[in-house]
C-alpha cells in the first residue's frame, strides 16, 4: 500500500469527525474536546521532542504563555486584529525557543531538564511582574476569533477551529516522520551514528525544538481567544509538568500518543472530579491519588504508552519500496586505483598520563583493503575514533585525498566520503532495515524539514529508497528490506550497517570489528562480502582482533600494541615478525 493511501485511511475519518462532531456531541462535552485539541498541540511537540530526538523539556508550558500573552498585548492594547497577531505569537514563540535551544541543547541529561525547568520558572514570574500584562491577574476582554460570516466564539465553531489546526499539524508531523528528515530525526537518540552520516545533530535538535515551540505557541494563541483572558496560572512548572505527563501516558513513540494522552488524562480527570465526591463525599487530594492509581493501571505492562497496547499485535505493513520511476544517484568520482588516499603521520592521543596512541603511521591506497590488528588495549578503537573524527589527535596529521581531516567533527569527515561501521551495532531496532539503510544516504542532500512537512520531497526520498534497496541487495539482504532491523540475528545486523554505509557511496569505508560476536557461518559469509567489495573497488580500512579472519582477506597488515606500530607490510611478512608473534601470535599459540 503506498504511503499516501495509508495517510488518506485516516485522515477522512478524521475530517468526517471534525464536521460531525458538534452535531452529535451535546454541549456539555464540546468544551472539553476543545482542550483536548489545544492539549493534543503541545503533545505533539514533546512527542518530537522526547519520543523522536530524545530531548526532555519541562519548558513547553513557557512557550504556550509566550504565544498566549503576545496576541493579548497586541490585539488588547494595540488593537490589532486576532489573526494578525498569529503571526507574531508564533514568532515570539519560535525565536526565544532558537535562543533558547542554542544555549540548553548542548546540555546532557539533567542540565538540559533543569536548563528548561529554570527556563519555565522564569517565563512564570515574568508574565506576573513585567508592566502592562496586567500581574497576576492578567489580561481580560480579549476579543474573539472570527472569520467574515462566522463567529468562531461559539464553541461548536471553535472546536472545529482548534481540531481543524490538529488536523493540519498531525498531517505534517506525519509526513515529516516519513521522509529524509524524520529518519534523521528518529536517529539523534544516538548522535555518534547520526553524526557519522551527516547530520548535523546540534542544529536538527534545535530545529525540532522551534517546532514543538511553535505548536505550543499555537495552543497558546488559540487558547487566549478562547477564553478571552490570559494570567500566569496555566504556564507554570507545574502546567509543563502535566503537558508531559499527557505525553507519556499516551506514548512518546507515535504521534498517536500526543492525540490519546491528552484524551485520557482529560476524560479521567472529568470522570472523577465528577464521580468521586458523590461517592467518597470528599475530593481534592483523594481524587488525585485514585487518578494516580486508575493511570498507573492503564500503563502497567506498557513503557511505550496507552498507544502501545492499542497497536500491540498489529501489523504495521511494509515501507514502500522506491517507484519505478525512481532515478539512481550519480556516483562519487573515485581516485584511480593505487592512487595515496589516507595518510596517517605521527598520529598521537594522550588522555591525560595515558598514551592510547603513539606516533602511529600507515598509508591507504585507493583500492585496496588495510587491516589494523592487535591485541586487546593495543589502541585500535582510539585510532578508528581518532580517523572518523570522534576523537581530535594530541598530535600528528590525518590526511584524506591530501586534505588535513584530523580534528574535523564526524558529520564533516562523512561529507568528504568516508563512512563507517560500529565495533557494537548502532541501528534502529524499531525501524526496517530499509530504513536504517536509508539512513546512510542522508549526507547525498535533499529537502529539509518544511519541504518534508508539505511532502514536497517525494522525488528525492524516491531516490534515497532506490539507492537503499540497492544496498541491501548488495549485501544480500533484500529478502528483509521490510523487516524490524531489531528482529535480525547479529550477522544480519553488521550487514545492515555495511549497507548503511555504502548508501552513501564512500571513497573509504571504514570498518570497526565487523566479525565481533559471530559465528563462523556468519564469518565466512562476511568475509565474501568484503571480497565481492574489494573486487568492486571499494577502499577499506578493517579494525580487528580476529586474526585468523584477517589474514586471508587484507592485502596489507598494521600491527599495534599499546598505541604504537610494531609491525606493517603483508600477512605473510606479519606472521613471521618476532615482534607480533611476541605480542599476539605467540600468545595464541601458546
Amino acid at each position: 500500500m503506498k504511503p499516501v493511501s495509508r495517510l488518506w485511511m485516516w485522515v477522512v475519518p478524521a475530517l468526517v469527525a471534525l464536521v460531525l462532531g458538534p452535531m452529535i456531541l451535546p454541549p456539555s462535552a464540546l468544551t472539553p474536546a476543545t482542550y483536548i485539541g489545544l492539549h493534543a498541540l503541545i503533545c505533539l511537540g514533546l512527542v518530537l521532542l522526547v519520543g523522536m530526538a530524545g530531548l526532555t523539556s519541562f519548558g513547553q508550558a513557557a512557550f504556550v504563555g509566550l504565544g498566549a500573552y503576545t496576541s493579548a498585548v497586541l490585539v488588547s492594547t494595540f488593537g490589532w486584529a486576532p489573526w494578525a497577531s498569529l503571526p507574531a505569537a508564533l514568532l515570539v514563540s519560535g525565536i526565544s525557543a532558537w535562543l533558547l535551544g542554542w544555549l540548553t541543547i548542548s546540555l546532557a541529561s539533567h542540565y538540559l531538564v533543569l536548563g528548561t525547568m529554570a527556563w519555565s520558572i522564569s517565563l512564570y514570574h515574568l508574565f506576573g511582574t513585567l508592566p502592562g500584562l496586567g500581574g497576576y491577574n492578567g489580561i481580560g476582554g480579549i476579543s474573539g476569533i472570527s472569520i467574515p460570516g462566522l463567529d468562531l466564539s461559539h464553541a461548536e465553531t471553535f472546536y472545529v477551529l482548534v481540531w481543524t489546526a490538529n488536523l493540519v499539524a498531525f498531517v505534517c508531523v506525519r509526513n515529516l516522520m516519513d521522509s529524509r528528515m524524520g529518519r534523521a530525526i528518529r536517529s539523534l537518540k544516538d548522535p555518534v551514528m547520526a553524526q557519522a552520516f551527516g547530520v548535523w545533530t546540534t542544529r536538527l535538535n534545535v530545529s525540532i525544538f522551534v517546532l514543538a515551540a511553535l505548536l505550543a505557541g499555537l495552543s497558546g494563541w488559540l487558547n487566549v481567544h478562547f477564553v478571552s483572558v490570559v494570567n500566569p496560572g496555566p504556564f507554570g512548572i507545574g502546567a509543563s509538568i502535566d503537558y508531559l505527563f499527557m505525553t507519556v501516558v499516551g506514548g512518546t513513540a507515535s504521534i498517536g500518543g500526543a492525540l490519546l494522552g491528552p484524551a485520557v488524562v482529560e476524560v479521567l480527570r472529568n470522570l472523577l472530579r465528577d464521580t468521586v465526591p458523590g461517592i467518597s463525599g470528599v475530593g481534592g487530594s483523594f481524587e488525585i491519588m485514585i487518578f494516580g492509581v486508575v493511570v498507573i493501571l492503564l500503563l502497567r505492562g506498557s513503557g511505550g504508552g496507552l498507544v502501545s497496547l492499542l497497536l500491540r499485535g498489529t501489523h504495521r505493513g511494509p515501507k514502500p519500496r522506491a517507484p519505478e520511476y525512481a532515478r539512481a544517484y550519480l556516483g562519487r568520482s573515485h581516485p584511480a586505483p593505487g592512487t595515496p588516499l589516507l595518510q596517517v603521520r605521527g598520529l598521537t592521543k594522550r588522555f591525560g598520563g595515558l598514551t592510547a596512541v603513539d606516533s602511529v603511521e600507515f598509508d591507504v591506497s585507493a583500492g585496496e583493503l588495510l587491516g589494523v590488528i592487535g591485541p586487546n588495549g593495543a589502541g585500535k578503537s582510539s585510532l578508528f575514533n581518532l580517523l572518523t573524527g570522534v576523537l581530535t589527535p594530541t598530535d600528528g596529521q590525518i590526511l584524506f585525498e591530501n586534505k588535513p581531516i584530523g580534528g574535523l567533527n564526524p558529520r564533516r569527515i562523512a561529507a568528504l566520503g568516508i563512512s563507517r561501521s560500529f565495533q557494537h551495532v548502532r541501528i534502529r531496532a524499531d525501524m526496517t532495515v530499509l530504513e536504517n539503510v536509508a539512513l546512510g544516504a542522508y549526507g547525498r542532500g535533499g529537502p529539509g524539514l518544511i519541504r518534508s512537512m508539505l511532502r514536497l520531497d517525494r522525488a528525492e526520498e524516491a531516490r534515497i529508497l532506490f539507492e537503499a534497496q540497492k544496498q541491501i541487495q548488495r549485501v544480500g539482504l533484500a529478502d528483509m528490506a521490510n523487516m524490524p532491523a531489531g528482529s535480525l540475528p547479529l550477522g544480519q545486523q553488521r550487514l545492515v550497517e555495511i549497507a548503511r554505509a555504502l548508501a552513501g557511496d564512500p571513497t573509504l569505508l571504514l570498518l570497526d570489528e565487523p566479525a565481533a560476536g559471530l559465528r563462523l557461518q556468519e564469518k565466512n559469509a562476511l568475509a565474501d562480502l568484503l571480497r565481492q567489495l574489494r573486487s568492486e573497488g571499494i577502499t577499506m580500512l578493517l579494525v580487528e582482533h580476529d586474526m585468523d579472519f584477517v589474514m586471508k582477506l587484507v592485502d596489507r597488515l598494521v600491527v599495534l600494541q599499546y598505541g604504537k606500530r610494531i609491525a606493517h607490510g603483508s600477512a605473510d611478512q606479519v606472521q613471521n615478525d618476532p615482534k607480533v608473534i611476541e605480542a599476539y601470535l605467540g600468545g595464541m599459540e601458546a
